[in-house]
């Protein structure tokens, strides 16, 4: 690998930006603070150089520097990693957030579109024919990290995961080449792209799957939180249609001028309901949520599938302290053990966020895909905001005694919501086969872990 002083001499930026047709922004461009931040807040590197790539040449270039150069590169997305995975300190950012063309096959009912475009960019634009595609829960994360890591979202249980509607992706590996994947080529690296995140390759762009959602019922639903609401919500949402895809946050409530301020600060279910069907059908699917308390705020109603996604500040960066994990229930105990830990913390904001899978994306044999958690039942995703390093310790504290209070027999882990938590959950990520699987496929397409700055899958020598 070269030395320090080796990269200075090999790595400029005048020639750098004569070689690509996207823009170089260095460390003395005005913009490059900006460039650099991402989503989470606490994160304050410096890259060397960030390039905004304009196309899949470009991506080739910037791979081949950063293996030339032996630079760390980050791959960016929407930069919304929890640790910070879309900036590098010292290294190169390949940031794809001008990449953003979508083509839709209206007959075929298709789409191809580029790894730049976010989740409400994608979806606004498909929605102008009455058609979706599942991603996240979060409008402003890229469409390219989100797949590749496996796509849990308000569609999941009605169509599965967003891999399971990826038809065929444009990959360049980490030699600089160029590969159509799909189910008849590379279909080993088609199966890793579909899960094991961004260890394989830059993905240029997505060829998905299109359903017809003609209405869509979605919005808050927010109840006042006890142990019977709460197990009561999961019980609710594990008997409910397909069609209805729920997230609940069990939360302090936030000074929101529609709930009545006697309710501020206090304990709420704050859910986010998602009904991909008729909305008079949704009106029976909704009702044993409402019957469980009287809501304080009930905001369903029908709605265009992009307005779920609702507005975003784009200079609200949390410092924010997470873990991911599932569960087989949340029964009375558990939901008990939610209530004690969120009312023993004094932070500003904490949150357990309940996911009833199942439907769908549990249809789909576990070998499949690299994502392997199909029968996972809930997904609980703990969190917290921290107020500076001094406050860190603590918060990080509370998170992990309130995930092993929580700890059931599924030791799995969603790799797009794992937090810098080593080896061992990458590992639980990808149990058994699926990790030999990947770790193979990953010494054939990347033997130097050129692809590592990431929740990181080691190459197998040959």
């Amino acid at each position: 690998m070269p030395s320090t002083t080796q990269r200075a001499t090999i790595l400029s930026i005048p020639n750098l930006r004569t070689r690509v047709s996207g823009r170089v922004i260095g460390p003395d461009d005005a913009d490059f603070d900006e460039a650099r931040r991402v989503f989470i807040g606490g994160i304050d590197r410096r890259p060397a150089v960030i390039v905004r790539v304009a196309d899949a040449t470009d991506v080739a270039t910037v791979i081949g520097l950063a293996r030339d150069t032996g630079l760390e590169l980050a791959v960016r997305s929407g930069g919304h990693s929890s640790i910070g995975h879309g900036v590098s300190e010292g290294g190169i950012v390949l940031d794809l957030a001008d990449m953003k063309s979508i083509d839709i096959d209206l007959e075929a009912r298709t789409a191809w579109a580029e790894a730049g475009l976010t989740a409400a960019e994608y979806s606004t634009a498909a929605w102008e024919h009455g058609l979706a595609t599942g991603f996240g829960d979060t409008g402003s994360v890229g469409i390219g990290g989100i797949t590749v890591g496996g796509g849990v979202g308000y569609l999941a249980r009605k169509h599965g995961l967003t891999i399971d509607d990826l038809l065929a992706a444009d990959v360049v590996t980490a030699d600089g080449e160029l590969v159509r994947v799909d189910a008849d080529h590379h279909p080993d690296l088609f199966w890793a792209i579909r899960g094991g995140g961004g260890n394989f390759g830059v993905v240029t762009r997505f060829q998905f799957r299109l359903h017809d959602v003609p209405s869509f019922v979605g919005g808050m639903l927010i109840l006042p939180a006890s142990p019977e609401v709460i197990a009561g919500f999961i019980a609710a949402a594990e008997a409910a249609p397909e069609e209805l895809s729920t997230i609940a946050n069990v939360m302090p409530c936030p000074p929101m001028p529609f709930v009545a301020e006697e309710h501020h600060g206090k304990l709420v279910v704050f859910a986010l309901m998602a009904y991909a069907g008729d909305p008079a059908a949704s009106e029976r699917a909704l009702a044993p949520f409402r019957d469980l308390a009287t809501p304080l705020a009930d905001m369903l109603k029908p709605m265009p599938y992009p307005e779920i996604y609702g507005p975003e500040d784009g200079d609200y960066h949390p410092l924010a302290i997470t873990r991911t994990m599932f569960v087989e229930r949340i029964d009375l105990a558990a939901a008990q053990t939610i209530v004690d830990h969120l009312e023993a913390s004094d932070a500003a904001m904490r949150v357990a966020q309940l996911r009833v899978l199942g439907g769908a994306m549990a249809r789909v044999p576990a070998d499949a895909t690299a994502f392997a958690h199909r029968d996972s039942r809930i997904m609980v995703n703990i969190a917290t905001f921290y107020e500076g390093p001094e406050d860190r310790d603590r918060r990080s504290a509370w998170v992990g005694e309130l995930a092993a209070a929580l700890r059931q027999d599924d030791h799995g882990a969603y790799v797009n919501f794992l937090a810098d938590e080593g080896e061992e959950r990458i590992r639980a990520a990808y149990p058994g086969a699926t990790w030999d699987r990947l770790t193979e496929i990953k010494g054939r397409y990347d033997p130097a872990n050129l692809f590592r700055l990431n929740q990181n899958i080691p190459p197998r020598a040959s």
